[in-house]
């Protein structure tokens, strides 16, 4: 009997610690967690709802990586709300939405496990509901969906990036593809925690509703119908969640044709909280693992000044900014989690000082999340390829895994994470 009480009182207290999770908040240009200001240095991890789920997935896994990340202070992640489709190579599987409009029920549980799971640990999330690329379907699959014929995967050839990206680039015009994408934001915004009972949109442990990973412009001529688009769903979250923060994914100046006053452009609106930008020096050809020593300096000079540049961006439109992405990979670019981490715990190292500046001077760069922590996930060394039934690790389908993922085994990373977020907070 004795047992039983014990039993009840842990889940009495377990839900009522989670009912008074503070919600977090935007005042001027920083954050809070309910009276006090809020500073993370958070991860991407956003696979978690496919770890959370019933079937196919591993809850012992996700509890343990939970548990790991909440011991070094890492209590803000970064999710995507499912993926379109499933049905290419590349891609991830299983998808959300199979079909246009048709769910996933499992998956659907197992976003709100992941859910409940973080709001015992008192941790956030940030939830992105669309994807700019094709690793997830996204944009391109709702194109694909509604008559724009077959969506030509860069990672498939003949295809190729540019060919992608102009295919891509059709949806900010495509009425019944944001008609779709909108029905797809009022089903997520519309659910109910099956675990806690709570409506998605009174959940604390929601911190922000993002608009999708990444969006972008992709030419200055094209600025007018991104705004529309981006403004129009902007208004929708809005109006579905007004106690919860509204977010884009932009990458900032890198998805913005390049141009930082496009990405000011953009952003002015008073119904954005806080501005993202994600910083990537391998992809932008600043970073070269076969010349480490000329390019990781360089490297990091830059990434700062981007970090910088984005800053004023924030100030002017008097709102917070977070650089929401950004990895180096390892020494040799090896997929062998035993390999060194030096060149990216140095890299780690400058963005977090300049992270520390900002809180002490109370600057609008408010917080981080490092792409992205892949826990205990096996990958395949060799080759690094991901196929159907595979852990995820952080990396997206497309890319080798491993490449850019901190694991649970990277001690110096982690240990660094943990005495960084002591010190911003």
């Amino acid at each position: 009997m004795k047992k039983i009480f014990k039993l009840l009182f842990l889940v009495m207290l377990s839900t009522s610690c989670q009912a008074q999770q503070p919600r977090i908040t935007v005042k001027g240009t920083q954050f809070y967690k309910g009276d006090k200001p809020y500073h993370y240095i958070g991860t991407n991890y956003w696979y978690g709802a496919l770890l959370a789920s019933k079937d196919g997935g591993d809850r012992k896994r996700l509890a343990e990586e939970l548990d790991l990340l909440k011991s070094n202070g890492v209590d803000n992640l970064r999710i995507l709300v499912g993926a379109e489709a499933g049905n290419q190579d590349f891609t991830v599987t299983p998808a959300l939405q199979p079909q246009q409009g048709r769910y996933d029920d499992n998956l659907l549980e197992g976003l709100d496990y992941l859910l409940a799971e973080m709001g015992k640990r008192g941790m956030y999330a940030v939830l992105y509901l669309n994807n700019n690329w094709e690793w997830s379907g996204g944009m391109a699959q709702y194109l694909e969906w509604n008559g724009y014929g077959k969506l030509p995967n860069p990672n498939i050839k003949p295809n190729t990036w540019p060919q992608f990206m102009e295919y891509t680039k059709q949806f900010h015009k495509c009425e019944p593809c944001i008609k779709a994408f909108n029905d797809h934001i009022k089903f997520i915004l519309g659910r109910t925690n099956t675990y806690t009972k709570k409506k998605y949109t009174e959940d604390n442990t929601i911190m922000a509703w993002q608009v999708a990973n990444e969006p972008r412009v992709f030419t200055a001529d094209n600025e007018a119908a991104f705004t529309k688009w981006l403004n129009g769903v902007v208004d929708l979250l809005d109006s579905l969640a007004p106690n919860q923060l509204i977010c884009t994914g932009s990458e900032g100046k890198a998805g913005s044709a390049d141009d930082i006053a496009i990405f000011e452009r953009t952003h002015d609106n008073p119904k954005i909280d806080y501005l993202t930008m994600h910083i990537w020096p391998k992809n932008w050809s600043w970073y070269d693992h076969k010349n480490e020593k000329e390019t990781l300096q360089p490297s990091i000079v830059k990434a700062v000044a981007y970090i910088d540049e984005h800053i004023e961006v924030a100030k002017r439109l008097g709102k917070p900014i977070v650089l929401e992405e950004f990895g180096l990979p390892r020494e040799g670019e090896s997929l062998d989690r035993k390999s060194s981490v030096n060149a990216r715990d140095a890299f780690y190292k400058a963005i977090f000082d300049r992270l520390a500046l900002s809180v002490k001077n109370e600057e609008t760069f408010a917080a981080l999340n490092f792409w992205g922590f892949g826990g205990s996930g096996k990958n395949n060394p060799a080759n690094g390829k991901w196929t159907k039934g595979d852990d995820f690790t952080a990396d997206p389908p497309q890319e080798p895994q491993g490449l850019n993922t901190v694991f649970s085994s990277d001690a110096s990373t982690l240990d660094m994470i943990k005495q960084y977020n002591k010190k911003i907070n």
